[in-house]
């Protein structure tokens, strides 16, 4: 028997992928990220698993969990929102799994950055405005080295994505501008992507503190800054006709049918 690690996707059930769905089905010990998982993913579990909340857990108590339901003989499910590779305090789980001798294995999820780009109907690249994504977060309990500071990271000029910063929104602001970013520059605050109380707001660095105070955002959301949410921009070489590439090339006539 192994533990599996599973990223249950941003909140919408149906974005669960379907290996993770797969394993959810059939678990016999499910150990859930508290208010950070939809509960809706949950009603995949089959009758009679046991179903812990991780957010009254510590982590000594959560490989407890899994120490014996493996011994037991039991499939264990470590259901973690969004994706794993992020903010996930994965790594001090599998290595705690490694040191007891647990064999495990990861499931990717799809990320809340990824749904909020497909809520706010934008790409995060694009041709002449950015080709990189920043994804990073406000210092607190858990500390950002100071190479990484935000203030340094924005001066790249790179869309950034923020995650567990809305509270600190006029901080975000703050290091924004003194990296040089102009009060115009746009930004988005996604809350809850894909729930059903999804909640989005489009503004400016110069409105968007008070559009995030008015509608009492304090958690639970990313912050999206960049060029990339105007609507000027570079065309593609992908699908350019004076572009060639190893599928296609200029003087070839054109077939556009599909067999």
């Amino acid at each position: 028997m192994k533990v599996y690690f599973v990223g249950a996707g941003p909140g919408d059930p149906e974005l669960l992928t379907i290996k993770g769905r797969k394993v959810l089905e059939e678990a016999d010990t499910i150990i859930y990220a508290g208010s950070l998982v939809n509960p809706d993913i949950l009603s995949f579990a089959k009758e009679g698993a046991e179903i812990f909340d991780s957010s009254k857990m510590t982590l000594e108590e959560i490989i407890e969990v899994i120490k014996r339901s493996i011994r037991e003989g039991k499939k264990v499910v470590r259901l973690h929102s969004g994706d794993l590779s992020i903010y996930s305090a994965l790594q001090e789980q599998i290595n705690a799994c490694e040191k007891e001798g647990i064999d495990y294995e990861l499931i990717p999820g799809v990320s809340s950055f990824q749904a909020a780009s497909s809520a706010l109907k934008r790409e995060l690249t694009l041709p002449d405005v950015s080709q990189t994504v920043i994804i990073t977060r406000i210092g607190g309990r858990t500390s950002v080295l100071e190479s990484q500071d935000l203030e340094v990271l924005a001066k790249s000029k790179a869309t950034i994505v923020l995650f567990l910063s809305v509270h600190e929104i006029e901080k975000v602001v703050s290091k924004l501008k003194r990296a040089g970013l102009s009060d115009g520059t746009p930004c988005a605050v996604i809350q809850r992507v894909t729930w059903p109380d999804q909640k989005i707001l489009t503004g400016t660095l110069k409105d968007i503190s008070e559009k995030v105070k008015l509608h009492g955002i304090t958690k639970h959301a990313l912050i999206i800054v960049g060029d990339v949410l105007r609507p000027t921009y570079g065309r593609s070489k992908l699908y350019d006709p004076q572009f060639e590439h190893g599928r296609r090339k200029k003087s070839e006539p054109r077939n556009h049918s599909y067999k």
